[in-house]
This record gives C-alpha cells, structure tokens and sequence, in this order.
C-alpha cells in the first residue's frame, strides 16, 4: 500500500507536491519522495514496504532507460507469471517486486495489458517519450484515487481531503441527501466540492493539450467450463495461497463468520502455519447478540490460532473516537469503520497485512436484504396486495423496514432494502445506470452491490480503517480470477446464501460456522442507545448542534427523525448514528 500523487499544471511546485504527501503520510511510513519529471509537472509517493522491503524498490520507480516512471498503490499478485514472460522477451530484472514488473508490463503492453493484472490497484504511469500519463484503478476498486480537474492543472491523490486541503475546497452540502440514506456521498463524489472520485475500472490515457476521457478496464472472462464447487474452491485456495504471501507478516480479521472461517481454515490447510487473528469482543452482557468473539473461540479450538481479543465498550469507543474521526478522508456512515479501525490498531502491533472476507456476501447472496429480495421477488404480487393492511399490525423493526420498502418496481425495492430509510424516486434514478439490464433481476441486485455498496461502504471502510494504520488489507474473495468466474454464472441458485462456502465449511469438519446465525459487524448502537446516559446525551446534542446548521440538505423522513431523537432511538438508530459520524467529522474537519 502507498500514496501516490500527482500536479500537472498551474500551481505545481515541490511545496504542493510535498503538501498531497504530507496529508497520506500514514498510508506509506517506509519511504517519500517527489520529483518533476518535466516543467509544470510533479509526482510524489508515500510507500509502505510489503514485497522487496529494499531501497530498490522505491517510489516514484524509473525504468532503466530513464524514459518511463511509475508510482502506485496496490499489489499484482500474478506478479511471477507476468514477470516470466518479460524475461522470455528478454527483459532483466533488479528487483524481486512487483512494481518492476508493473513498469516493464505497462511499458510494453500499454493500455492493453491492465486487463491482464490481477491484482489491486491504483496507479500513475508517465512516458516521458511523449510527454503522457496513464492512470488506472482496478476493477474492483479496492485502491482509492481522486482528482481534482480544471482549464489550468490537474490534481490527483489517494487522499481527497490532501487536495481538498491544498485548493481550500470546502464540504459539499449536497452529498448528505445520499449519505443520509445510503451511507456514503453519490458514487463518483466526495465530501468536498471539486474533489471526484476516479471510479474503479477506469484509466485514462492523457497528453499534453489533450481532452481528458474515460475507458473501461476489460474484466477477464473466466477460463472455467463447469460453475462447480470444485471450480469455486480451486480459484479460492489459489487466491489464499497468493494473498496470504508476503515479506512482511500477515494476519487475518476473524469475525467467526462463513466468510473468514473458510478463508483460514483453507490457508491453514494449505500451509498448517498458524497466524495472528483479530476479533471484536464486545462486553459481557451482550456477548449473546454480538457472539464475534466466542465464535472466533470456537473456530480456534479447532483450527489453531495466535487469537488477540479487541475489547470494546463505550469507554473504548470515547477513548479512542475522535483519533478514528482524524483518521477518516471523508466519513462513512457505518460503525463497522471503527471496529475495522480498532482491529488495526491493535494489528499494527504485529503484522503489515491483514486479510478479510470482504467481497463474499455481495458476490455470493450473503446479506439479509438479498434473501428478502428474493422473496420479494417470488412474492411481488401478494405482498403488494397486503401491503397495506401488513402495516397496521404491531411488527418488529425489521419486518417494518421490510414492508415500508416494497414498491411495485424490484430496482426501487431493492434501493430501499440497501438503504436506511425508503429513498426517494429522484434518488432511485441516479442509479438506474447502474443496474445492469443484461443479468436476471435478482443477480442485478448483487452486481448493484458489487459495484456500490461494496466500494463506497466496505471497501472504503477496509482501505481507510487499516491504512490509518500503515496497514495493507486484502480480499481474497475479490480476486479477479473469482470475479471473472461470477460474471459467467447464469444459474441463481448458486448465488443464493453463500451456498458453497457453507458446503466447503461443512466438507472442513465445520458445519457450526454455518448454524451460527447472520449478524452484521457493527457496535451495539440499539443497546447503547437504550441505555441513555452519556452515550445517548453526547449523540443527541450533536445531532441538535447538525441539524440547526444544515437541517435543510437533509432529507424530510431522516430530518424528521433526528429532531426527535429520543424517541427515535429504538426503531432508528443506524440513522441517527449515521448522521451523528457525519456530524462530528464535520466539526472536527472544521468544514
């Protein structure tokens, strides 16, 4: 992992540069540096040192000729297959890394040769032979970038409040409407006015003088001729036995869920090499609800472990809330961050890389509005018609939710499934783009999510709550190999309640992985919330201070419910936590 940057333009100097780097220090301790390649033009990296920890290695990387440089952030894991083929075309090799790989690669191959990576990515690549720049993220968008464009210079980080910092650009009031509903600001924003975000799968080919163009980075079609489970368990043991590598030590999140279960119990098979685990344990009297860290327990009793326990109440929450706000780029409304963020604080202690299961539920079915949409979907009619007799009766929160989403239309259903509260049809068609017409209605949903939830929310969570921590994360579940093999999938059984990693849990002699019950990773928000005191005194006021100076961008239902807090607690807490983060990073940030 790095940060890496870029001015082109009206205003580019060493202090500019030097100011970008500075804001992404935490994302690469090991080494920065900046140079100008030509006039009017500076890059910069902060790198953090996983493969070749040497000198060598350094960003920003030149070929031998002199001619070409590159700066990135990412890992390419097929690194030695690509590698190997440059040596049989008789390129030679300094380094074992794979940014001399990536520089050789894209030298040779250009714009064609980024659907060959696998990997995750951003990346700056300039020609100095024509005076160009490619700039690439990968499909996945597990590597964050952002630019800033005008008639005059061209900003690029992997921090947007760097360049929000050094343009003195201020918080962008109309992104709270999203982040009220969805948790995080409109795909392609940000928090800060002028600052995009460059989205996954894009590159763009630039020089000088030239129009500035966005192109898709090709995904792969998969090799396999049988979408078996034996396909399935292949790709992800090959993932494991790729990303569990490095020169530096590596750990794993292990929630003792499906997901990170199957992941170690496949590394250690593979290697019987036993690794350092982190899991959230929460206070004794709500072990029984939030049962992460006794199931993390059990998990080890069976598959060795070195465990470390994270403890976390409302004193570890206070301690340590506002050095997570400080951390955050822009906020993002789920208290997964936090935990995620806690994780690597203690994580940072012992290891360089830590693995997660993120990317398996949106793949493969694993979140509670897809098994509602699917019965939404084999219901729509009935439900429709008892609607509206459904609501007067006295329903439990989530079957309330439930009921309140349903629409005749399964794209607006599915919208209000994934977000806090029933958006707006406004809203709902900003996404429409976004799901696609050519997959079956319920495989739509999860490529929706695929595409937006997993990158705005976990993904974004994932990369800043470790990297604030110098932390490298990665997704087995997410590698290309495994995407590819997805994508050609037809059959919606298969996509259905993580059906094969819960039969390859079974096949590993660990069906109770499976019979525990799907629970999201958060804090216990309703049980604080219920408890009153601080906790609930500290978020009200706040809400109280946020809605007096921007009441007006939130939407009427959500505003609706953060003026009257005290009673919404108990049916709407995520909101009120959701806009509570957003309130608090504002002041902080002094935006």
């Amino acid at each position: 992992m790095c940060g890496i940057h870029l001015y082109w333009g009206k205003g580019a100097n060493k202090a500019a540069i030097q100011s970008l780097m500075g804001e992404s220090a935490y994302r690469g301790p090991d080494q920065e540096e900046a140079i100008s390649p030509w006039p009017g033009m500076w890059v910069g990296a902060n790198r953090l040192k996983i493969l070749h920890p040497g000198p060598e290695a350094d960003q920003p990387f030149w070929s031998s000729d002199g001619k070409t440089l590159l700066v990135w952030n990412g890992e390419i894991y097929n690194h030695k297959t690509l590698r190997s083929l440059l040596e049989k075309m008789g390129i030679e090799f300094s380094t074992n890394c794979d940014t001399e790989v990536l520089i050789h690669w894209i030298r040779i191959f250009g714009i064609k040769g980024l659907e060959k990576l696998e990997g995750m990515f951003a990346l700056i690549f300039i020609d100095l032979n024509d005076n160009s720049i490619l700039v690439a993220r990968d499909p996945n968008g597990e590597k964050p970038l952002y630019y800033s464009q005008n008639q005059d210079r061209l900003i690029i980080s992997s921090v947007a409040s760097g360049i929000a910092k050094l343009s003195e650009m201020k918080l962008d009031k109309k992104q709270i409407e999203n982040y009220c509903f969805l948790r995080f600001p409109t795909p392609g924003k940000t928090f800060f006015k002028g600052v995009k975000e460059w989205k996954p799968s894009r590159y763009s080919h630039i020089q000088q003088h030239s129009t500035f163009r966005w192109d898709n980075i090709p995904i792969a079609k998969s090799k396999a001729q049988e979408f078996t489970k034996k396909e399935f368990k292949n790709i992800l043991s090959q993932a494991v036995a790729t990303q569990f590598q490095a020169d530096v030590p590596v750990g794993i999140m292990l929630s003792g869920g499906m997901d990170s279960s199957l992941l170690y119990a496949t590394w250690y098979e593979q290697s019987g090499t036993p690794l350092p685990a982190y899991t959230i344990q929460v206070e004794k009297k709500y072990i029984k609800k939030y049962a992460d860290g006794d199931a993390a327990i059990a998990l080890i009793e069976r598959i060795p472990a070195e465990h470390r326990l994270i403890h976390v109440d409302q004193q570890v929450f206070w301690d340590n809330w506002e050095a997570y706000l400080m951390s955050l780029d822009f906020p993002i409304g789920d208290s997964a961050g936090f935990l995620t963020w806690l994780i690597g604080k203690e994580a940072k202690k012992e290891v360089k890389v830590l693995i997660s299961g993120a990317g398996a539920d949106e793949l493969w079915g694993g979140y509670s509005r897809h098994g509602a949409f699917d019965f939404y979907l084999k219901n729509q009619n009935v439900l429709m018609m008892l609607q509206p007799w459904l609501n007067y009766l006295p329903l439990g929160r989530k079957t309330q939710k439930f009921l309140n989403s349903l629409e005749n239309n399964p794209t607006k259903t599915f919208l209000n499934f994934t977000a806090l509260n029933p958006i707006s049809d406004d809203l709902a068609s900003d996404y429409d783009r976004v799901f696609n017409p050519k997959l079956s209605t319920y495989k739509r949903a999860l490529d929706f999510d695929r595409q937006v939830y997993l990158v705005q929310d976990v993904l974004k969570i994932h990369d800043q709550a470790l990297m604030a921590h110098s932390l490298e994360g990665r997704a087995p579940y997410l590698s290309g190999s495994m995407l590819a093999f997805w994508n050609e999938i037809q059959d919606e059984s298969l996509l259905k309640g993580k059906v094969w990693i819960k039969e390859l849990l079974i096949e590993a002699d660990l069906e109770m992985v499976t019979k525990r019950g799907k629970f999201g990773f958060g804090l216990p928000l309703e049980e604080w919330f219920a408890e009153g005191g601080a906790f609930s005194k500290r978020v009200f006021n706040r809400l109280e201070l946020f809605e007096k100076s921007y009441g007006e961008y939130i939407p009427s239902p959500i505003r609706e419910v953060v003026q009257n807090p005290t009673s919404a607690a108990k049916s709407h807490f995520l909101i009120l936590f959701n806009i509570f983060l957003l309130a608090e990073w504002v002041e902080l940030r002094k935006l």
